[in-house]
């Protein structure tokens, strides 16, 4: 294997490795169980059922919010900084770290909520290292190959990411989840290994020290193959960077495609976020899923997201990635009109009858469509801020990226919260996600195909 290949595989492995903590943590295990623990810790204090679940969406929303303010704040000085020093690897090792310890917290979310916010802020805290060793990582993809290669490479790195999270999950469900919690056993019958006590749910809190353990493992490729240039320090360190970030926002104006595109995907990244973040959350206290169907749901959407992203890594390479962003949000916005229409009562005011299993149906295929949309949309979307990217300046450029990701991360989770307070109702609260989608396909208009950094 040549060392371009190697660096190439070497930057996939970091999709390999950080994506369980979305799959596995944010998604699947950790959000329904921190929502379930969550909504029996209130009860407890007094709450009745449906403000319990209320008050676990919101607190569950909030975290992600103050999460989301923070990425937006400091993302794009980190990455002017780098840009200005020349290094990214520090950065990527730093954030590595903190991503390794706070995930490994995730153990002490006990059944009983006696940790609950001390669980919480870990989780936020991982979620915000991993989201800034992305931005640093992002910003490699544009010497990796040119404009006609990068929309395939940037969709195979995600589809394999998706893979290490269907791959991560199996292992969870088959060795270490307490599927059938009335016997304490995985969905293979097995006792949870390393003798984890299901009685103090072990097996599930197990998830975060396994997220921990496999990025730790799976990153070795990524610092072993990856290489930077040799830094070529620029004068005056921190103020020439944050002058040159000043100049960079300044020029976004002057740039109508690149404006439309950030304000574009500034909407719709947050409404996926919002939807990824929720999804499980969303059937475990609308639909009263166990957290088996659950993690079963993990694995339609996971696979489904592996093969979508790679699919639309090829269309992306033929067409470009307009259009393939352009069919995604379409389709997410059938998804979350379905969401809020459904309950387990009833299919779009229809009355079912008791025990229907239309709910169920429903739900398994819209996450199908979660995760193949959502995947192939991720992929797209960084193919296409590649097109709108100075290349002497790519790690400042995808940090207006993670920026635009997050500038309005407080948009979604505060309407989400906002909604489920007012009506009382988490699967109503679900609703605001169709309106930003639609802005965003709206604003999406004005955005240049072939992006503009030729200009």
């Amino acid at each position: 294997m040549t060392a371009e290949k190697k660096r190439i595989w070497g930057w996939f492995a970091f999709d390999w490795a950080a994506q369980p903590y979305y799959t596995l943590g944010l998604t699947f295990i950790f959000g329904p169980y921190f929502a379930g623990v969550a909504t029996d810790y209130f009860t407890a204090s007094g709450m009745a059922g449906n403000a319990a679940d209320a008050r676990a969406q919101s607190v569950w929303a909030n975290a992600q919010l103050v999460a989301g303010l923070f990425i937006a704040a400091l993302g794009p000085v980190i990455g002017a900084y780098a840009d200005s020093t020349g290094r990214r690897m520090p950065w990527i090792v730093a954030f590595s770290g903190v991503y390794v310890l706070a995930s490994a917290a995730l153990w002490y979310m006990v059944p009983d909520g006696s940790a609950l916010w001390f669980c919480l802020y870990a989780f936020a805290i991982g979620f915000v290292a991993a989201e800034f060793a992305l931005i640093f990582v992002n910003a490699q993809l544009p010497g990796l190959g040119d404009e006609d290669t990068i929309g395939r490479i940037s969709g195979v790195g995600a589809s394999l990411g998706y893979w290490g999270g269907v791959v991560s999950l199996f292992i969870m469900l088959l060795f270490f989840f307490e599927a059938n919690q009335q016997a304490g056993t995985t969905l293979i019958g097995l006792a949870p290994a390393f003798g984890l006590d299901p009685a103090q749910s072990e097996g599930t809190r197990f998830v975060g020290p396994f997220i921990a353990g496999w990025f730790a493992i799976f990153m070795i490729p990524y610092f072993a193959w990856v290489r930077e240039p040799k830094p070529a320090v620029k004068q005056g360190g921190f103020s020439a960077a944050m002058a040159d970030l000043r100049e960079s926002l300044a020029q976004v104006l002057k740039r109508p495609s690149l404006a439309a595109y950030l304000g574009s995907s500034m909407l719709y990244r947050d409404a996926l976020n919002a939807l990824y973040g929720f999804g499980g959350v969303y059937a475990r206290l609308v639909l009263d899923w166990s957290l088996t169907n659950i993690a079963i749901f993990g694995i339609i959407g996971a696979i489904t997201a592996a093969i979508a992203t790679w699919v639309g890594g090829l269309f992306d390479e033929k067409y470009g990635p307009k259009p393939v962003i352009r069919v995604c949000i379409f389709i997410l916005i059938a998804v979350c009109s379905v969401i809020v229409g459904m309950s387990r009562e009833s299919f779009f005011g229809a009355a079912l009858a008791p025990g229907s299993s239309l709910p169920d149906i429903t739900f398994f295929i819209c996450g199908a469509a979660i995760g193949g949309a959502g995947g192939a949309l991720y992929a797209a979307s960084r193919s296409m801020m590649v097109r709108h990217t100075n290349p002497d300046r790519p790690t400042e450029a995808f940090g207006l990226f993670a920026l635009s990701g997050k500038a309005t991360a407080f948009l979604a989770p505060a309407l989400i919260s906002l909604v489920t307070t007012v009506t009382q109702n988490a699967r109503l609260g679900i609703s605001p996600l169709i309106g930003l989608f639609v802005l965003a396909l709206v604003v999406l208009i004005w955005v240049n195909p072939k992006g503009d950094r030729a200009a």
